[in-house]
C-alpha cells in the first residue's frame, strides 16, 4: 500500500500537516462566519463580502503555509526552545488583539 504524500518544508524534510490543517480551518472557520456580515456592515453587496473574505482567507492560508509550512523545522527535530516559542506566542498574541480590534470597528 502507497504512504500518503506528506507536506515538506523547503529543505524537502517532512513536518507534521497538524498544525498547518488546523489553523487554515480555523481561519477559514472566522473568516467565512464574521467577513461577509462585516463587509454588508461596510456597505459592500453580498458577492463582494464572500469575495473579500475568501482573499482573506488566502491570506491567512498563505501566511500559515510559509509559517507552519514552508519554515517548519523537521518533525523529528525535537521541541523548540522556550524563547522561540514565547516569541511566536507574543506575535500570535498581538495579531489576535489586532483582529480583534478590527472587529470591533463597526461598532463605533
Amino acid at each position: 500500500m502507497l504512504d500518503p504524500p506528506r507536506l515538506r518544508n523547503r529543505r524537502g524534510e517532512p513536518i507534521d500537516p497538524v498544525p498547518f490543517i488546523v489553523t487554515a480551518g480555523v481561519g477559514f472557520a472566522l473568516i467565512f462566519s464574521f467577513g461577509p456580515i462585516y463587509g454588508l456592515a461596510y456597505g459592500l453587496s453580498l458577492p463582494a463580502a464572500l469575495g473579500a473574505s475568501a482573499l482573506g482567507f488566502g491570506g491567512v492560508a498563505l501566511v500559515a503555509h510559509r509559517q507552519l509550512v514552508r519554515s517548519a523545522p523537521p518533525a523529528d527535530a525535537g521541541p523548540l526552545p522556550a524563547d522561540v516559542r514565547f516569541e511566536r506566542l507574543l506575535y500570535a498574541g498581538i495579531a489576535l488583539g489586532a483582529a480583534f480590534l478590527a472587529l470591533t470597528l463597526p461598532l463605533l
